[in-house]
């Protein structure tokens, strides 16, 4: 019924009519009306889903009859790609690829494993040169892996060679947030962003807005209550609500949180922001010269890391990351709620969604629409009408940190195509990707 309601509004009613007689009819449909088809369910994804958007209706119309034309050699495969569980591709995963599917006629199976079990994927793919997936979303911090072994395709050769046809004519790289760090040193793109882990503090606004809190706050510590530039303030705010305020409404709060559970993201915990707002690492961007904020030495122009200890020219177990770990420590113990040390990266996320936590000192922006659900699906960080009683701000920094050395960390999940993949799986599995 939806269909020919869509179809109505595209063709007209006489129009609709005779294109469901003539359907009914015959049992194959012609290319033509498969492309009618195409375009009832364009509209129906434009007019339903992909709003709002900064083209028009009738510039998104323009987009996918681009998408349906460049599909068309494609139609009826089945690809097969993969990335890691986040709301990002959840959705992807459960929405995106139907939509692809309707309007250009290619099915693809978007499976969701762990982080470590893509890294583990995309490894095994360049080992072996047997094609697991068609394409991966692959976090960027794998760039200079890319770049040395070159076997991923380079984007930038590839969309104007075997890619182009499939290279979508509106699709402005340079608008893209994240490039820099899919970009290899030869100056060339490797991996196209999908969505971005910038990490920021988070913190409920609606609690340090409160006159009661912030006049004993001040009382006790001599300064306003508000977001912390140093590690010395979110302390004495984690102290101030874990040990003084303790209750809220009649529930148990703390004034941190963070994860401990032994995981492989527990050690890119450490290496994506710890370090680096500590102080580890090197001054510049997007990374720092000779040693970046995971602690790892790599002379300047050069893709090849020397060493990360401090013996050899690093900084993993520096002062800066020594320092850092002891207060991530000190203050999962101190300040979280009971079981955070438990947790994993995955099971953070709803555990901040009780609503018993004050603050936390990085938080990754990916996790931003979970964050957002309304209150009857469990989520205690929104008000009645839905709208968010927390912020983001930039994190604070510990003592090591200088002016010029990144705060906090950024990367982006990026589409990354292997030249294992059969090139013709690798031209659908762009489309999709875009």
């Amino acid at each position: 019924a939806r269909e020919r309601i869509w179809l109505y509004r595209l063709l007209g009613r006489e129009k609709m009519r005779r294109y469901l007689l003539s359907a009914a009819a015959v049992c194959a449909v012609t290319a033509g009306q498969a492309a009618f088809a195409d375009e009832a369910a364009a509209r129906k994804w434009i007019d339903e889903e992909f709003q709002p958007s900064v083209l028009t209706k009738d510039e998104q119309m323009g987009e996918m009859q681009w998408f349906m034309t460049a599909a068309e050699p494609f139609k009826g495969m089945e690809i097969n790609v993969l990335s890691e569980g986040i709301p990002t591709h959840s959705y992807e995963s459960e929405v995106l690829t139907k939509a692809f599917e309707e309007i250009t006629g290619i099915k693809v199976n978007h499976q969701i494993l762990g982080e470590g079990e893509v890294v583990q994927a995309v490894q095994t793919q360049m080992q072996t040169q047997r094609n697991l997936y068609d394409a991966y979303v692959n976090d960027s911090d794998l760039i200079g892996t890319h770049s040395r072994l070159q076997l991923a395709h380079n984007l930038t050769d590839m969309m104007a060679g075997d890619f182009k046809a499939q290279t979508n004519p509106g699709l402005d790289l340079e608008d893209f947030m994240g490039t820099q760090f899919t970009t290899g040193p030869d100056g060339d793109l490797y991996q196209l962003p999908d969505q971005q882990f910038a990490n920021l503090y988070w913190f409920r606004k609606d609690w340090f807005d409160r006159a009661d809190l912030q006049e004993a706050f001040k009382a006790k510590y001599g300064y306003d209550l508000g977001v912390p530039v140093n590690w010395s303030a979110y302390e004495d705010i984690a102290e101030f609500f874990s040990e003084d305020v303790k209750e809220i409404d009649g529930t148990t709060i703390y004034g941190h949180m963070d994860y401990g559970k032994r995981a492989p993201d527990l050690g890119w915990r450490m290496t994506d922001a710890w370090l680096s707002m500590a102080g580890a690492g090197s001054k510049g961007e997007p990374n720092g010269v000779p040693i970046d904020e995971w602690g790892i030495r790599m002379e300047a122009g050069s893709c090849n890391p020397a060493g990360a200890s401090v013996s050899r020219g690093g900084a993993a177990n520096g002062p800066a990351a020594v320092y850092a770990i002891r207060k991530w420590d000190e203050w999962l113990r101190k300040y979280a709620p009971p079981g955070a040390a438990s947790y994993d990266f995955y099971q953070s996320l709803p555990a901040l969604a009780q609503g018993n936590v004050a603050q936390q000192i990085f938080w990754y922006t990916a996790f931003t629409a979970d964050m957002v659900k309304p209150k009857s699906e469990g989520n205690n960080t929104v008000d009645d009408a839905g709208a968010p009683l927390w912020r983001m701000a930039p994190s604070p920094h510990g003592p090591y940190w200088e002016e010029g050395q990144k705060v906090g960390y950024q990367d982006v999940g990026s589409w990354t195509f292997l030249k294992s993949t059969p090139l013709e799986r690798s031209q659908a599995a762009l489309l999709y990707a875009q």
